[in-house]
């Protein structure tokens, strides 16, 4: 059987005021086209600069990652930033490595 790989993540603007929440079959991919899209208006990511990975999680299932993908969008920033620093606790970008 096949190994998937789906990865729910979390980026930032350089300055950190503004999180995003994703979700992805290939992680490294998916950065760089934020990274691309620094300052393009089209979209959310692009408007705010949202391309330093803070937080990534990682799921068999695509079902699964878009169903905790809708749950962390539901939060408030506060209960993200709880997330992300419970694994990140300086809020360091991190380096996708999946």
């Amino acid at each position: 059987m096949k190994s998937h790989n789906y990865f729910v993540y979390i980026t930032t603007n350089p300055s950190k005021t503004v999180l995003y929440v994703g979700v992805t079959n290939d992680l490294v991919y998916r950065l760089e086209q934020h990274r691309e899209n620094r300052g393009k208006p089209e979209t959310f990511a692009g408007r705010y600069f949202c391309y330093k990975l803070l937080h990534y999680e990682r799921y068999t299932y695509v079902q699964h990652a878009i169903d905790r993908e809708k749950e962390l969008k539901s939060w408030s920033r506060e209960k993200k930033m709880e997330l992300i620093k419970s694994e990140n606790q300086y809020l360091r970008f991190l380096k996708a490595d999946p």
